[in-house]
């Protein structure tokens, strides 16, 4: 019997709660032997609220919590004791794939990790910009002007803004907290 990984359908905005409660479980239930890992992938957003920078962190599969586990046997039939663990833990809705639940291929798995990784470094603006949008500067020298988006920059997390001042239009390189939709 091998691990592997399934993915379990929650109630929204569950998720961190049932990795919790399964975690919690597992010593208690005496269930370590079938549960390896239990993942909930998320990212840091970044945004602005009343002028100040604040850093949360978002859900990248909402609904979904990413479980490593013995859950069928030899013989590809589900064994009873870790099948029953997760159905009755609340918040859980079910596995993906009902009753049959089938294995999520590993590559995938790698790279939901590799994401979590790269999110852990850099902070993802919450608001996406666009091309040629009109934006207004929230921030620094350039407070309160308005100016057109001319190119973005995400792995950095910069906008090239054009801004009008004294009648001439002038480049200008903003972080995205900088700014906000106009």
């Amino acid at each position: 019997m091998n691990n592997q990984w399934f993915v379990i359908h929650t109630l929204s905005g569950q998720e961190q709660k049932v990795k919790d409660t399964l975690e919690k479980r597992l010593k208690a239930e005496e269930m370590e032997e079938y549960i390896q890992e239990i993942l909930v992938p998320m990212e840091k957003v970044v945004e602005i609220r009343s002028g100040k920078k604040s850093v949360s962190n978002r859900k990248l599969y909402p609904g979904y919590v990413f479980i490593n586990m013995i859950l069928l046997d030899d013989q590809q039939r589900i064994i009873d004791r870790p099948w029953y663990f997760i159905r009755e833990t609340q918040g859980i809705i079910g596995f993906v794939g009902g009753d049959r639940p089938t294995p999520t291929p590993s590559e995938e798995i790698e790279s939901i990790k590799a994401q979590i990784s790269d999110a852990e470094d850099a902070e993802k603006p919450k608001v996406d910009f666009e091309v040629g949008e009109t934006i207004k500067i929230n921030d620094g020298p350039f407070l309160n002007f308005s100016g057109v988006i001319e190119e973005i920059e995400p792995e950095r997390g910069k906008l090239k803004v054009t801004v009008n001042i004294f009648g001439r239009n002038t480049p200008v390189e903003l972080e995205y907290w900088q700014v906000e939709k106009s």
